[in-house]
This record gives C-alpha cells, sequence and structure tokens, in this order.
C-alpha cells in the first residue's frame, strides 16, 4: 500500500509495509489520563497562521464576514487546511454554514501526512491550544469509539508535528465563541484506509452524523499538481495548465456532491487527483451512505461554495494546490 501525504509543500510516498502503523507513534488504545501530555499545543501558530489571539481573531472575522450562508445549518463541511495565508479565505465560506447553537460536539477528521496509518487514530490530551482559547477534548466519546476496538492513539509528538486538524481549531474557536464551554471537539487522525475501512468507518460515524447536536469537519486540500508533487494531468482541451487543474477538481467536486462513495473512489482510481483528504472524504461519503441504506427518510445535500489555487500554473515548471469548501445539509 502506499500512502502519500505533504511535508513542507511537497508530496512525499511512502510504502506503508503489511501493518501499515508506525508502532513508535501509535499504540493500541492507550487509556485517556496516561502519561501523555494534557495540552496538545498549537505548534503551527505563528508561521502557518498568526499566533497573536486579537490579529488572529480580526482576520477570521473578516474572512467568515465575506462569506454567505447559502446552505446551512451545515451538519458537515470540507475546508482545507494550508496556510491561512494561502486558504483562510476560502475557508471561511465552509465555517459561514455553521450554526454553532445547534453544535455541542465537533467531530475533525484529518489526512496523516507524517505517519503509516492504515486506520484511525484518537488524541490522548485533553485539551486543544489555540491563540483564541483552548478546546476541550470529549473524553467520553473518545472512550465509545475506543470500545469499537479499530482506533489507534496518536503520541503527543505524533499530535503535534500534524496540520490537518490543526489548522481547522482557530475557525473552530471563532465560529463556536458564543457558545465557548458548551461544546466539545473529538480529534480524529485518518490513515490510507482500505474501500473497506472507508465504509467500516463510515458504519462507525453515520450515527454520530445522523445527530443534529453534531458537527463533522472534514479536512482536505484539494489538487497538489507539479512536479514536485508528482502530478502533472494536463488536458490541454481545457486550455491553460491552470484551467485543467481546476476542471479536474471541479469533477471530483461534482462527484462528491452526489453522496455516491464508489463513484469518488472511481473518479480517483481514473485520474489519480492529489487529494490529501481523500480518506476522511471517504469515511463522509461512507457513512452518509450508511444513513442512506436505513431508509430513514432523511434528505442529505452537500454542496460545494468556493473554490481558490494557492497560483494559477502556466507551464509545466509551476506548482500550486487546490482548494475547496463545501457544506453537508441533513434535514
Amino acid at each position: 500500500m502506499k500512502i502519500i501525504f505533504e511535508i513542507s509543500g511537497s508530496l512525499k510516498i511512502v510504502d506503508s509495509g503489511s501493518s501499515g502503523v508506525n508502532k513508535e507513534v501509535f499504540s493500541k488504545q492507550t487509556k485517556i489520563g496516561s502519561a501523555m501530555a494534557k495540552v496538545r499545543r498549537a505548534t503551527h501558530a505563528g508561521s502557518w497562521y498568526t499566533d497573536d489571539g486579537d490579529e488572529l481573531r480580526n482576520q477570521l472575522d473578516d474572512w467568515l464576514s465575506k462569506a454567505e450562508p447559502v446552505h446551512t445549518p451545515a451538519r458537515a463541511i470540507i475546508a482545507p487546511h494550508a496556510g491561512y495565508f494561502y486558504c483562510g479565505a476560502c475557508g471561511g465560506h465552509a465555517y459561514r454554514q455553521v450554526d454553532p447553537s445547534k453544535v455541542k460536539r465537533i467531530f475533525i477528521l484529518g489526512p496523516s501526512h507524517h505517519v503509516r496509518l492504515s486506520g484511525c487514530a484518537l488524541t490522548s490530551t485533553q485539551r486543544y491550544q489555540t491563540p483564541l482559547y483552548d478546546l476541550v477534548i470529549d473524553q467520553k466519546m473518545n472512550e465509545e469509539l475506543y470500545a469499537t476496538g479499530v482506533f489507534e492513539t496518536m503520541k503527543s509528538s505524533t499530535d503535534e508535528d500534524e496540520h490537518s486538524i490543526e489548522m481547522h481549531l482557530p475557525y473552530i474557536a471563532k465560529v463556536m465563541e458564543s457558545c465557548r464551554g458548551q461544546f466539545t471537539v473529538i480529534p480524529v487522525l485518518v490513515g490510507s484506509l482500505s474501500t473497506d475501512k472507508e465504509q467500516m468507518y463510515g458504519a462507525i460515524f453515520s450515527k454520530y452524523l445522523q445527530d443534529p447536536e453534531n458537527l463533522f469537519v472534514i479536512s482536505s486540500d484539494f489538487c497538489h499538481w507539479g512536479e514536485r508533487f508528482h502530478y502533472t494531468f494536463y488536458d490541454k482541451s481545457c486550455g491553460e495548465v491552470w484551467q485543467s487543474i481546476e476542471a479536474l477538481d471541479r469533477m471530483g467536486m461534482e462527484t462528491i456532491e452526489k453522496l455516491k462513495p464508489s463513484q469518488f473512489t472511481e473518479y480517483l482510481r481514473k485520474y489519480q487527483n492529489t487529494i490529501c483528504g481523500r480518506y476522511p472524504i471517504g469515511v463522509l461519503l461512507n457513512a452518509v451512505n450508511s444513513l442512506q441504506k436505513n431508509g430513514n427518510g432523511l434528505k442529505m445535500s452537500f454542496k460545494f461554495i468556493k473554490y481558490a489555487q494557492s497560483s494559477k500554473c502556466k507551464s509545466m515548471r509551476d506548482s500550486s494546490v487546490s482548494y475547496a469548501s463545501g457544506a453537508l445539509v441533513i434535514q
């Protein structure tokens, strides 16, 4: 099995081996409250985004004010996790769909960029630090997920290295500011999952997705294009390189909007688009599919609201990362 992950702006491919789990980094169902760090530090503050709380709050306010609540209230969102200089404005369109008054628990599903993992892992800490205020981990929900027997535990160093979850924390803190102290978060690191495991985790999370007091944050950037990412798909019929990238991404976005996991899997197989959050997205689609199979009469619709690129590629020597924000509404 191959895992593609991003380090310092470039994708790296490693062979995950037979188990897919780095035992130095993960352990089976470590009990919460053991000799682990109680607080996960905001390790990317001051580099990927400002560590000044007032400045950060103003930035987030500005981006949110420029977005409209067009598909709300969101039960799940897909939003990017790059540096805020590149994707902060795009992410605001997803978080604008959230109604904080309805939310009690927030599941954050982020892809693993730095370690080998063939399943999903939970944090061992009690709080996540942000420049605004600390977010409280839902220990009861973690224990409930551990009871399924299919979740690993992140060591604190692994937790702090990963950016795919952290980049959502300031937005969550800002959007939920009026409900501070009244909600919890459940961070979930998602590894390179087989189709069967996407279905399994989707089935596990489906009952939580059905609960209107829960919000799912799916962390994903879209196409990583260029030689440094080992991906240079170019359909010249679309026009310039950046237009080909956008057409490819929008094809994937339209596939996601159909809420059919098998169609998204086929799209990825055919085009190999380097969507780093493909597995968290796959888990969400399978959770939706599981709910649909239950025949509970729920109406579910996903809509992408914003698309952006870090730069517009015009030659094969250029590179870019794409970002998309969307929301799932369940009625």
